[in-house]
């Protein structure tokens, strides 16, 4: 007799190794690929154009996340992902001491999106089924927390420990490409553990498509939904303008803390910047991050939504006294972005909230996807005008610019309605 497959386990089970998966492949195409160009000679021009493009599988998401539901299960493409992820980077590493291999790199990082993007939108769908409401407000400081882990793991582990092989006498593409390498064997270890633990919720099945309509009329059925949704019009303007300053800030953060004092940047190493913004600016990206999850589940979206908006974008003001004071203390440059990064934890907690309360309702793994899609349209356009107007105002003009650009977040904030009693624990 068959052993009965486990419909359910343990959140603590899944839920974080699960979110470390879907961080990884995200925070490597967005974030250390800017830190490995930038070792190898790209300018920061080209660097914030070509990888803020790596965006659009995010943003276009949408588009094939109907076959994610109406095809096989959540779990079979999540499985799927994590294999083609782990041979993206392995690819990546493989090209990096190539003659060519801004070329061949950024095709594999297009590749290594396009199943990141595919695998974001099963594994929130997946969560979303696996867990009932009140846990998903629960669980959601604990998915973003080990989201940040993620992020500790890559731009701050592996940088500093790509750094390290450069200070130990390998050159430059040799130390990113076995680092590239590591990633990979990770990820695979990943992808074994969940073959093994990810439960088999009995809502995990493909939906079912109306069968008096084809496939192409669902398909619109189901996008045309979404923007249907009541105040729709203010829905979009949120998401596309309540981070326009964080989608800019973070394509040039890792850069100005790289780029020698000469050009206006802190001249940081390699590891250094693996330590202050992959490390220490993680840790309190997560922990604001777990504590905007907490609060949310204390008292709801609603009561908090404006202190958050307030504590994400006041701290950017860091980077301009870095700027313009150019301080050579390193633990007071770690404290700098150690602030700057909590309040976007915070603030930004607010936003997950926000996508999961439009979803709701029938085919939320979908529309979670077309809202996911649209903030990264809203992170991408922005994005890669970033390094070409960095350059065009110097470092010190441009985080004024990020400051300017902080007002429409506020303005949008104020225009969404929410319900007082989403994400509020049961009583």
């Amino acid at each position: 007799m068959l052993k009965q497959k486990p419909t359910s386990r343990n959140p603590w089970a899944w839920v974080p190794s699960l979110y470390v998966a879907e961080g990884i492949p995200y925070i490597m195409a967005m974030t250390v690929s800017v830190i490995l160009y930038k070792r190898l000679g790209i300018s920061n021009t080209d660097i914030a154009l070509y990888t803020s493009w790596l965006y659009l599988p995010w943003v276009i998401k949408p588009l094939w996340s109907p076959f994610v539901d109406l095809f096989r299960t959540k779990r079979y493409w999540i499985l799927l992902m994590q294999l083609l992820i782990g041979a993206s980077l392995a690819c990546i590493g493989f090209f990096i001491p190539a003659a060519r291999f801004f070329q061949y790199t950024l095709a594999f990082f297009w590749l290594m999106a396009f199943s990141s993007a595919t695998h974001d939108t099963a594994a929130d769908g997946f969560y979303m089924l696996g867990l009932p409401e009140h846990l998903q407000a629960a669980f959601v400081g604990v998915r973003t927390t080990f989201y940040r882990i993620a992020m500790i793991a890559t731009q701050g582990g592996l940088v500093i420990f790509a750094g390290f092989l450069e200070g130990s006498g390998h050159d430059i593409p040799q130390a990113w490409s076995i680092t590239f390498f590591v990633a990979a064997a990770v990820f695979a270890a990943l992808f074994l553990y969940h073959f093994f633990v990810l439960p088999y919720p009995a809502t995990d099945h493909p939906a079912k498509p109306n069968p008096s309509t084809s496939f192409t009329r669902e398909f619109f059925h189901i996008f045309g939904l979404f923007f249907r949704k009541k105040g729709i019009v203010t829905i979009l303007a949120f998401f596309l303008f309540y981070r326009l300053a964080e989608t800019q800030l973070i394509k040039i953060i890792a850069l100005f803390l790289l780029d020698p004092r000469s050009k206006g940047g802190l001249g940081l190493t390699t590891s250094e910047v693996g330590i202050i913004y992959g490390t220490v600016g993680v840790i309190a990206l997560m922990l604001g991050g777990l504590l905007g999850g907490y609060a949310i589940y204390r008292k709801g979206l609603k009561f908090w939504i404006w202190i958050m908006v307030c504590v994400m974008h006041l701290p950017d003001f860091a980077f301009v006294y870095l700027s313009q004071a150019m301080p050579e203390n390193f633990y007071l440059i770690n404290l700098c972005v150690a602030v700057e990064q909590f309040g976007y934890g915070f603030g930004f907690t607010a936003y997950t909230m926000f996508m999961i309360m439009v979803s709701e309702g029938d085919y939320k793994t979908v529309h979670y996807a077309i809202s996911t899609g649209i903030m990264a349209l809203g992170m991408m356009v922005p994005a890669m005008a970033s390094g070409w107007l960095q350059e065009q105002l110097g470092y010190q003009n441009f985080f004024l610019w990020i400051m300017a650009a902080t007002i429409p977040g506020f303005i949008v904030t104020a225009l969404v309605k929410i319900d007082p009693e989403f994400g509020k624990k049961e009583t």
